[in-house]
């Protein structure tokens, strides 16, 4: 049964990676060479890329629950996550990564490692309700509001702002990332995932693998640190041969 459920979040995974791929394709087109595609500055695109964001966020929680060596695995993907923001930082300042997804799962697992004597004693259907309703109150704090997207309820947070409150979710007025994920509201979806599994374990169904796809979802954080570095070479050597 293990085998079976891992068969089927690494193909589900694999999906998402292909769907990032392509959507940093995209981005690459419009941003690094200079497509004019009025479309991705849209609401589709939007959606586009909150399903994969939110496809990454909620497998890393549900497996979370599944996984050894949670420490170890939440250290290595903070690390990565921090080579991203160092590479950004000294090669593409203009196009500078901090505090992306990497980082933000990263201190998702070692948050919930830290209270995961905590998380277990909190009843399944409480947990998956309490976490995705918290989701959904957190998700425009980086405006400093409570709301979802746009909906806002009222003022949040008049403090100080500086690097450390951007990584909890309060940003200052020059804050700048082109892939930011803070710890409020995207820790409350990673929580959403680990209470799906504690809630629906017995749902994994056994799938047909598909060969590659599955395959990319075995080694998604490797592909991960490497897509972008590949997709910006194939896209340079295209637009020289043109």
């Amino acid at each position: 049964m293990e085998r079976r459920r891992y068969q089927v979040l690494d193909t589900i995974r694999g999906c998402a990676l292909v769907s990032m791929i392509l959507y940093h394709a995209c981005w690459d087109l419009v941003y690094l060479f200079g497509m004019d595609w009025p479309w991705y500055h849209g609401f589709a695109a939007h959606v586009w890329q909150q399903s994969i964001c939110w496809t990454f966020i909620l497998l890393s929680g549900y497996c979370f629950a599944l996984g050894r060596h949670q420490l170890r695995r939440g250290l290595t993907v903070f690390f990565c996550g921090a080579l991203i923001t160092a590479a950004t930082w000294f090669f593409m300042p203009e196009n500078l990564v901090l505090f992306g997804v990497l980082t933000l799962l990263g201190s998702s697992m070692l948050l919930a490692n830290g209270f995961r004597g905590l998380l277990r004693r909190v009843p399944p259907r409480a947990g998956l309700a309490g976490s995705f309703l918290l989701f959904l109150v957190f998700r425009d704090v980086n405006a400093g509001y409570l709301g979802f997207e746009g909906a806002r309820f009222f003022r949040f947070w008049d403090g100080e702002r500086n690097l450390c409150t951007a990584f909890a979710g309060f940003p200052p007025a020059d804050f700048f990332s082109t892939d930011y994920f803070s710890v409020l509201p995207w820790f409350f979806l990673f929580l959403t995932g680990y209470f799906l599994f504690r809630l629906r374990p017995e749902e994994a169904r056994e799938i047909r693998p598909v060969p590659l796809v599955t395959a990319m979802g075995r080694r998604s954080l490797l592909i991960y640190m490497l897509h972008q570095p590949v997709i910006y070479g194939l896209l340079a050597v295209l637009f020289r041969a043109g």
